[in-house]
């Protein structure tokens, strides 16, 4: 389907243009032949219902064994990893100024059993997951990843948010944690990272740009001076993921 016509022609285009795909805009909840038809580097729009969900909600539900406080697979089948800017107006209802999207690959241990409680078939999150993480526990769902594109984009999402339908947990794990409910409209962009059969996006760019970084460097001499902890072997571990990383 076509990009929402209210979106400004240059953002469209300029998203268009960093993924090299096509605009979809697609009502929820997406079906099987919906998610199917996603290309890798494609723009997509969302229409719905969506609800947030991340590392507070994983433990309480797939650790300490709490049952959801709603009926999340007839409800919504679309989980983004972020922290929404809410706040309750004069009357008293949420209104969300902005959203911020978090680190996904922190989530992984908990994403298998995810996926058989709530049904989800599309994650929104910031960078993507592993190629393995796709293969493990994406493909076996059914289910594919949207990435947010770029930093500050917040505010634009935000704008997405016709509605905040309910709110569960948020005197227990707080406002960022709690799994918010959201009604949304032209709720985007989102860059499709990996799609049903567990291609990555990043993965087969990061792979072009192996085959030749070896080339560009060839022959440079070693640094005469280095960073604490710096190194210019590309099979050293830089760093290692930790459960309660930043976002």
């Amino acid at each position: 389907m076509n990009a929402p016509d209210n979106r400004d022609d240059s953002t469209v285009a300029t998203v268009a243009g960093a993924g090299a795909g096509p605009v979809t805009r697609l009502t929820l909840p997406a079906s099987a032949d919906d998610l199917a038809r996603l290309q890798l580097g494609g723009v997509v729009y969302l229409d719905g219902v969506i609800y947030t969900a991340r590392e507070g909600v994983y433990k309480r539900v797939v650790e300490d064994g709490a049952p959801l406080p709603v009926d999340l697979p007839a409800l919504s089948r679309v989980n983004f990893h972020c922290s929404p800017a809410a706040a309750r107006d004069a009357s008293g209802e949420y209104r969300v100024g902005g959203v911020t999207a978090t680190a996904s690959f922190r989530f992984a241990k908990w994403m298998r059993a995810w996926f058989a409680l709530s049904s989800a078939n599309i994650i929104i999150g910031k960078g993507g997951m592993r190629a393995q993480d796709y293969a493990d526990y994406f493909v076996p769902a059914g289910a594919v990843y949207l990435t947010t594109v770029g930093y500050g984009s917040g505010a634009l999402l935000g704008r997405g948010i016709v509605r905040v339908r309910d709110v569960f947990w948020a005197d227990e794990l707080g406002s960022a944690q709690a799994l918010w409910v959201f009604e949304v409209a032209d709720f985007g962009p989102f860059l499709v990272e990996s799609d049903l059969a567990g291609n990555s996006l990043f993965e087969l760019h990061s792979r072009e740009v192996n085959t030749r970084i070896d080339a560009l460097y060839a022959g440079l001499k070693a640094p005469a001076m280095r960073r604490f902890g710096e190194t210019d072997n590309r099979q050293d571990e830089l760093f290692q993921a930790t459960e309660d990383g930043g976002d």
